[in-house]
């Protein structure tokens, strides 16, 4: 099966201090032992790189833009990165005007849009709740909490 990673699960790899650090490891070690493929996308690093870039007093994790990109590159190396093609847009688009998305959950309707045209069956996430609206619609995407792994 393809993984999805959003970016809540690269923040908590960023941060060996966050309580779901061990968690999130512990997540991306079973599914490689188990021969998943685990992908990220252009957004989730753009994502990753607010995130880390952010002071930790505004829910950031207060990285220098040196260290971010140290990070994001490291993820790189890890995670296949799946690309933004022209068939994303119409996907998204239908999950947003299909469900009536708005506010912040566009962003995320985006994500299983990527997961729709790539055929990436699973989203692991720490933030099951964004997406549980949205995973039935379509061909459908399996939200995963990095817990249950």
């Amino acid at each position: 099966m393809a993984y999805l990673i959003d970016t809540s699960l690269l923040a908590r790899l960023a941060n060996t201090a966050d309580v779901q650090y061990p968690v999130a490891v512990g997540a991306i070690v079973e599914l490689h032992r188990r021969g998943e493929i685990l992908h990220v996308t252009p957004q989730v690093l753009v994502e990753f790189r607010s995130v880390a870039t952010r002071p930790i007093h505004s829910n950031g994790l207060g990285l220098s833009p040196a260290e971010a990109a140290t990070q994001a590159a490291g993820f790189e190396v890890i995670f296949p990165l799946l690309a933004d093609t022209q068939a994303v847009y119409p996907a998204w688009k239908s999950i947003v005007e299909g469900l009536d998305v708005i506010g912040k959950q566009v962003h995320d309707a985006r994500l299983l849009a990527v997961c729709h045209v790539h055929g990436v069956t699973h989203l692991l996430t720490f933030n099951v709740s964004h997406f549980a609206r949205m995973a039935g619609f379509g061909p459908g995407i399996v939200v995963v909490d990095p817990a249950s792994i």
